[in-house]
């Protein structure tokens, strides 16, 4: 986090994987002590003061996965069922934060977000 806080141009994507949903408290935070711009693969991160995140819709995602579990009790073999790739995202922003940053975040955005924190 220092390094990108020195260099100036860089920004930290962070994946929704299980290492940094066990340790995203401490990555919020260090992206806000060092005033570093994050967008998070998770909106858990949001409520802690992440700045946005961008993800799948994971309730809509295992809705239509249970359309294949009907499909292969039908008989279907898993195999021939084609893959399913997401349909609907998730944006949270959390403004708050922005403006800790100094950051101003573009009305198109905010006015699409699904969550906004004020």
């Amino acid at each position: 986090m220092a390094g990108l806080a020195r260099d100036g141009h860089g920004g930290l994507v962070v994946l929704g994987d299980a290492f940094n949903m066990a340790h995203r408290q401490a990555i919020v935070a260090l992206a806000a002590r060092y005033r570093v711009l994050a967008v998070y693969g998770d909106r858990s991160f949001i409520p802690i003061g992440g700045l946005m995140s961008y993800d799948t819709d994971l309730p809509d995602l295992f809705g239509r996965a249970s359309s294949y579990v009907d499909r292969i009790l039908k008989g279907a073999k898993a195999s021939d069922l084609p893959v399913q790739l997401p349909l609907k995202f998730w944006m949270a922003i959390n403004l708050k934060t922005a403006q800790a940053l100094g950051v101003t975040v573009a009305p198109f955005l905010v006015n699409n977000a699904d969550d906004v924190i004020e």
